[in-house]
């Protein structure tokens, strides 16, 4: 199972499961881990008969919400604690520096900070890294309106006291109300399509997507492919 580690205070639940969805239709098996302090999956994937822990299936995703770490996920499905988890890819949700230590992220195969440029989005979510001893390789998923130079220079003068290096390629993801919009209709709907998903969000997630499957040799062709079948609701 691969763990690709999506860090920051910034709502991420939405993005994710559009990552996730395309990751499917490309024939991937994908666990979603809300390992966050809000636990925002809870209200926004729907689920028949919530308990503390749980795992549910949306749109061919499995989301796991109130878990503490992977042996509580293993008791819940049945398994002892050396068996393995069997899914592809399991994305994880973290805002909390135990969330990472306690879901192993140290061993994922990504890993990305995602934050807007509110101050309270890009400290809150750095607070998440501030205990972390080993040398993290980061990618950045900003989400701003205007994507200034002064805004990602402002995010890496609050994280010089984190042990983080840098990736050199960002993904920048448009502030837009439409995307919003959008969003907003997929919840109450209880459905990922994204017809009226601006270029710039699809992009975004078409480019994280060929990250994430870069050792597969799974390119933009076949992901822009799956993406025009979740626009033509697939």
């Amino acid at each position: 199972m691969n763990k690709i580690t999506f860090i920051g205070a910034y709502d991420k639940t939405d993005f994710l499961l559009y990552v996730a969805k395309i990751l499917t239709l490309l024939g991937k098996k994908v666990l979603i881990v809300d390992a966050t302090i809000m636990q925002k999956a809870k209200y926004v994937v729907p689920v028949i008969h919530p308990t503390k822990t749980y795992i549910t299936e949306f749109e061919e995703i499995d989301v796991a919400v109130g878990f503490q770490d992977f042996d509580e996920i293993r008791v819940y499905l049945g398994l002892n604690s050396v068996e393995e988890i069997q899914y592809d890819y399991c994305i994880i949700d973290v805002d909390t520096f135990d969330g990472y230590s306690n879901f192993g992220c140290q061993e994922a195969i990504k890993n990305y900070f995602v934050t807007s440029f509110d101050v309270y989005s890009l400290k809150k979510g750095l607070e998440a890294l501030s205990g972390i001893e080993e040398k993290i390789q980061l990618t950045k998923i900003l989400f701003s309106r205007d994507m200034l130079q002064e805004e990602d220079e402002y995010l890496e003068f609050l994280a010089m006291s984190c042990n983080i290096e840098w990736e050199k390629e960002k993904i920048y993801l448009p502030f837009d109300r439409g995307d919003q919009s959008v969003i907003i209709v997929n919840q109450r709907t209880a459905k990922i399509n994204f017809r009226n998903l601006s270029a710039q969000y699809k992009d975004g997630l078409i480019f994280l997507t060929e990250g994430i499957l870069e050792k597969e040799g799974i390119g933009g062709g076949e992901i822009r492919k799956a993406v025009r079948k979740i626009e033509k609701g697939a």
